[in-house]
């Protein structure tokens, strides 16, 4: 007698998403804060980037300059906080380690979400509001948790435990009818991969509503539109479309650039900019466990300057072999600022890019390759990372410079709380 094979489990994800990332990130060690309106600013203290609750409550919307708000900030005494990119990375990791520790297969989507798969499990929201408390407790930043059996859905319903606090920061939507009522309510621009542009369009024909879109012949979508478009349809009617990847493809290409605090114009403090992208961009290669054949350098003037004069050179430099060695990067990328400088000119922005990239070994080696020149190199590479690893800047190129007055500004940065032992906040 043939017994019947037990059916496969109906897929279910959950996307978990940091709610008001940045914001929440600095009130960690800073407690007097809570209650308090913050926001962050962007690259040179610029734009508006992250809002707190009681930020978006006064008003002040996404990306606006900070200049126009100062009489709001003022009045209101909203607390301003420069970008602090080795908090907000380290306490990320933090809360992925926690998702990790709890579910088989997770998913990092960006710095503040992630994707788990909760297929077959007997008591997902449970699960689910188990795992709020726990990421609160263990790093405290509240997350919300949306529950749906495609992606595009959980996207929606993590939107609605954001916005509705009585959810409790979970939402459900494993029910078709519970998903027609969140879908009517939503505007399709809300839609995970539509946005403001497509959004447009598709009022333009008479859908405006997430709802709308899933009741859409996604034939036609695909022919109109895009295929991405009727996955999109059939994900909005719960027909999981797109896989969770537990490991994230390699990287295609490396960039490490920055807009400085003012225009430069002089060789040497471009040298010294270049030099530190150069050795940022070799060491997230070797964070990748991959190796690059060429070196591209780029500089940027000012667009929006039209009078003064303009360049936008960029100068790539091929490697005799592939290589992951900071010293091999720095010194093509230095040949080829040389080759795109032009004096005269006042850059607001450069950038090194590392293309061509490959796995160590997947490559035919040179006939004259000498092994212990390269095991050499490993070592040195490796003792170089393990020290900057427990805070970096420690170690660095002299043709980084020491000053470095091209640095961005970030007149508001708080301290590095999770990544150097100095800044360690101190209990009296």
């Amino acid at each position: 007698m043939s017994t019947a094979s037990p059916r496969p489990a109906q897929p279910l994800h959950a996307l978990v998403d940091c709610n008001n990332f940045y914001a929440n990130c600095e009130r960690l060690f800073r407690p007097d804060l809570r209650g308090r309106p913050v926001i962050v600013l962007s690259n040179n203290d610029g734009c508006v980037v992250a809002r707190s609750q009681e930020a978006k409550a006064l008003g002040i919307g996404m990306a606006v300059p900070a200049y126009r708000i100062r009489d709001l900030i003022e009045r209101e005494e909203v607390a301003v906080f420069s970008s602090n990119y080795a908090l907000y990375a380290d306490v990320s990791q933090r809360v992925m380690r926690v998702l990790e520790e709890a579910v088989p297969r997770v998913e990092q989507y960006s710095i503040d979400e992630a994707f788990l798969d909760l297929s077959g499990l007997a008591d997902p929201v449970a699960l689910a509001r188990a795992l709020r408390q726990r990421v609160h407790r263990w790093v405290g930043v509240p997350v919300s948790i949306g529950l749906a059996p495609s992606r595009t859905l959980a996207k929606l319903a993590n939107a609605a435990a954001k916005r509705w606090p009585a959810t409790g920061g979970v939402v459900d939507l494993r029910d078709p009818h519970r998903q027609r009522r969140l879908l009517r309510l939503m505007p399709v621009e809300e839609v995970w991969g539509v946005g403001r542009r497509l959004g447009r369009r598709l009022r333009a024909m008479g859908i405006d509503s997430a709802l709308k879109l899933a009741d859409s012949d996604p034939a036609l979508m695909r022919k109109a539109f895009s295929v991405m478009l009727e996955r999109t349809v059939r994900e909005l009617r719960g027909q999981s479309c797109l896989e969770l990847e537990e490991a994230p493809p390699p990287r295609q290409q490396v960039l490490c650039s920055r807009t400085f605090a003012e225009r430069v114009s002089a060789l040497a403090p471009l040298r010294e900019a270049v030099s530190h992208f150069a050795a940022r961009a070799a060491e997230k290669l070797r964070e990748d466990g991959q190796l690059t054949r060429q070196v591209s350098v780029y500089l940027r003037t000012n667009p929006h300057h039209p009078r003064e004069p303009q360049h936008h050179p960029l100068v790539t430099v091929p490697l005799p072999e592939p290589t992951a060695d900071s010293r091999d990067v720095l010194h093509a990328a230095l040949r080829a600022l040389e080759t795109a400088w032009r004096p005269g000119h006042r850059y607001m922005k450069a950038g090194v890019l590392l293309g061509e990239l490959v796995q160590p070994r997947s490559w035919q080696r040179d006939l004259f390759d000498h092994l212990p020149t390269r095991r050499r190199s490993d070592a040195l590479m490796q003792t170089l990372d393990r020290i900057n690893r427990a805070g970096r800047g420690r170690l660095f190129f002299a043709s980084e410079g020491i000053r470095r007055p091209w640095q961005m500004r970030r007149d508001h940065l708080s301290p590095a709380y999770t990544t150097r032992w100095s800044d360690l906040p101190r209990v009296r």
